[in-house]
C-alpha cells in the first residue's frame, strides 16, 4: 500500500525545483562549481532525463519477473548531452509531464503489483514501492545539490 509520505512526495517533490531557482540569473544556472561538476541546469537535465528511464524500469518490473538494472550514469549516456542542451523551460515542463505519468502509474497499481520486484545492483531486490522511494531519494539528493548551488555553496 502506498503510504501518505510517498504519495505526497511522488506527486509534488519535483515542484521544489522552481521554488529553489526562482530569480536566479541564467549565468548562475549554468555555472559549474568546479571543472567536471554539474551546474544547476545539468542537475535539472539529469532529473528530466532520468524520469522517463525510471518509468521504463517500472514497466519492466510489471512485465518481467525480477528484471535486473544497471546503475544509470548520465555521463555515460550519449543522449544526456542533448538533454543538457535543452532550455530550462522545456526541462521543467518535461519533468512536470513525466511526473504526472509516473504518479498515475504508481498510484494506480493494485497492492499485488506494488510488491513486484526488480533487482537493483547495489540494493538488491526492491519492490515497486521501494523503487519509488529510491527514485524520490535520488531526486531529493539532486534537489539538495541544486539548493546548495543556488545559494553559493560548493561541494
Amino acid at each position: 500500500m502506498i503510504y501518505p509520505s510517498l504519495n505526497e512526495r511522488l506527486k509534488n517533490q519535483h515542484t521544489a525545483i522552481s521554488a529553489i531557482i526562482l530569480n536566479l540569473v541564467e549565468e548562475r544556472l549554468n555555472d559549474h562549481p568546479e571543472p567536471g561538476k554539474w551546474s544547476i541546469h545539468d542537475n535539472i537535465a539529469h532529473l528530466a532525463k532520468y524520469q522517463p528511464l525510471f518509468i521504463g524500469r517500472i514497466h519492466s518490473i510489471l512485465t518481467f519477473d525480477n528484471p535486473a538494472f544497471e546503475r544509470y550514469n548520465a555521463d555515460e549516456d550519449p543522449e544526456f548531452k542533448s538533454w543538457q542542451a535543452q532550455p530550462l523551460s522545456w526541462l521543467l515542463s518535461r519533468i512536470d509531464t513525466d511526473r504526472q505519468l509516473l504518479f498515475e502509474l504508481i498510484t494506480g497499481l493494485p497492492d499485488d503489483k506494488l510488491e513486484r520486484k526488480g533487482l537493483h545492483r547495489k540494493f538488491g531486490d526492491l519492490t515497486v514501492l521501494k523503487w519509488a522511494e529510491f527514485f524520490l531519494l535520488h531526486e531529493a539528493h539532486h534537489l539538495y545539490t541544486i539548493f546548495q548551488l543556488a545559494n553559493g555553496v560548493v561541494g
